[in-house]
């Protein structure tokens, strides 16, 4: 069976991502298979709409940096090549003539994220679990979310973008991610002017504002010292979650997020093709792969001991400033 399945229904172009056993990953064939549907239908007078779906417990889990990783490895192919496919795909969403809805049941996670958070509609369900967590496997927040984050009010966007870790339906909407709330008990739809709005966080505390102190900061030291000095235990845990993933991911991803707060979407992708080449030419996007995903050891050995280590040159390198 495809990878995707695609249908024109009364009047509705249907996309099903179709890769149940890898949370449906999006290797090559699949970006490229749905951009040319999505580029037909934007002129097929039969289709008014385009919904999108992901088969199984989860709606997209990003892109398939397994594949990614391969290319770096045996020479077959050229990632960076990939991430510009992947994301004239995702900007083709952002700027869509027609209506296009993104069903976000389970797990939307990167480039999942970019298939959905710029599209015109986007729903999410009580499983929904949102999050970008490239800094975990030695790369940073692309896919053109450096956008999207950089723009939440407070430290909601910072905290998502540095650390990796999920948040909820409830918060993806608070945040301006997504639209509207299904399934909510024991009405249907919630709108995101209703109820569904919550005010849980990524711990599930009921309030978030410490967020917006320790992630105020506009270098990475100063984040880190508010969060491991913090009297809250959730500020402290935070800090540690920093300490475990890669830092030179962190401290470049930090630089994007402020540069992406004034930047045009076009302007962020440009910036994200940029790290693209910067990252996928370093040890850390292979190593943070091999940890996480290949051999599951979970204790990479990243190029830099300490978030403390990456000096300014680095930053600079990464932007090609």
């Amino acid at each position: 069976m495809s990878d995707i399945e695609l249908r024109v229904e009364d009047r509705t172009g249907r996309i099903l991502l179709n890769r149940p056993q890898a949370i449906n990953a999006l290797n090559l064939a699949m970006i490229d298979e749905m951009t040319h549907v999505l580029e037909d239908w934007a002129h097929d007078d039969r289709v008014d709409e385009v919904l999108v779906e992901g088969a199984g417990r989860g709606f997209c889990a990003g892109a398939d940096v397994r594949q990614m990783r391969q290319m770096i490895l045996d020479g077959s192919g050229d990632p960076v090549d990939y991430l510009r496919q992947e994301y004239r795909l995702d900007y083709l969403i952002a700027v869509y003539p027609k209506p296009y809805t993104a069903r976000m049941a389970g797990i939307v996670m990167g480039g999942g994220m970019g298939i959905s958070v710029h599209g015109s509609h986007r729903i999410v369900t009580g499983s929904t679990a949102m999050a970008m967590p490239e800094t975990n496997i030695g790369l940073w927040p692309d896919v053109g979310m450096t956008y999207h984050l950089s723009r939440i009010p407070g430290g909601l966007g910072t905290f998502m973008g540095l650390t990796g870790l999920s948040v909820t339906a409830d918060q993806a909407i608070r945040a301006g991610l997504a639209d509207m709330k299904i399934g909510n008990a024991p009405g249907g739809d919630a709108p995101a002017d209703s109820s569904a709005r919550g005010d849980a966080s990524a711990d599930g505390a009921s309030d978030d504002s410490w967020m917006d102190d320790c992630f105020a900061p506009d270098r990475i030291g100063e984040i880190v010292d508010r969060l491991e000095n913090s009297e809250l235990p959730q500020a402290r845990d935070t800090a540690r979650t920093l300490r475990s993933r890669c830092p030179l991911s962190v401290v470049v991803t930090l630089r994007a997020l402020r540069r992406a707060a004034t930047m045009t979407l076009e302007e962020v992708f440009a910036q994200d093709l940029r790290l693209g080449a910067f990252f996928c030419g370093r040890p850390d996007f292979v190593e943070g792969v091999r940890a996480q995903l290949v051999d599951k050891d979970y204790a990479p050995h990243w190029s830099h001991s300490r978030i403390e280590d990456v000096r300014e040159d680095d930053i600079r390198a990464a932007f090609g400033d």
